[in-house]
């Protein structure tokens, strides 16, 4: 009998936020994010000039953990998320460390969506989401093989995830989600009404 075996995993991390710290009031994180996204003019104006529907930080704020206390508790707990994904991983650090290298708020609203990216020199990225309401869409994750499939025949609809062109992750509030920098990833369009809201980062290797 033949002998198949999966090679070159892709690893997705998926977890509650508060699972290494004390719970972080989703109320207060939320209202933390329109605060911010109310008072960064500069934010504002790059998400109208570059076409990005509602509002990022990405561009225009760095210290969101010195700005508002919360976000230095969702720090500390993204650090311990990181630390155990990197564990799975089973990256050899070489006595050195992944940290933070950015975070920045995402509030996208109806009809708001971000194409396909990577995220280029960051060893670990991803989001956790602070508000998902019903339609908001899911995260739209690709192979990473996809660009070398050339002529290869499409796969069938129920086919195991391990095989399929794309994954979708449907996110809920509280929860983040961890991947390798280099996958590629979108947020489809928000068909609900209310905003979808999240706060994404980066670490790297230092």
């Amino acid at each position: 009998m033949a002998d198949i075996s999966s090679l070159f995993v892709t690893r997705l991390y998926r977890a509650k936020l508060s699972e290494f710290c004390t719970p972080i009031d989703p109320n207060e994180l939320e209202a933390s994010c329109y605060s911010i996204a109310e008072d960064d003019e500069a934010g504002q104006d790059w998400s109208e000039e570059n076409g990005y529907p509602g509002y990022t930080s990405y561009a225009s704020l760095t210290d969101l953990p010195w700005r508002f206390p919360i976000f230095a508790d969702v720090v500390k707990a993204l650090d311990a998320h990181v630390a155990a994904f990197a564990k799975d991983l089973q990256f050899d650090l070489d006595g050195r460390a992944l940290v933070l290298e950015d975070i920045w708020i995402n509030i996208l609203p109806e009809g708001g969506m971000h194409a396909s990216h990577i995220h280029p020199h960051s060893v670990i990225s991803g989001t956790t989401y602070v508000k998902v309401p019903d339609g908001a869409g899911a995260l739209k994750l690709e192979d990473p093989r996809h660009a070398m499939m050339m002529a290869a025949p499409a796969r069938i609809k129920d086919a195991r995830d391990e095989l399929k062109p794309f994954i979708y992750i449907a996110p809920q509030p509280g929860e983040v989600l961890m991947w390798e920098s280099w996958l590629r990833h979108e947020v489809p369009m928000n068909m609900a009404e209310d905003d979808r809201i999240s706060v994404s980062f980066n670490y790297k290797w230092e």
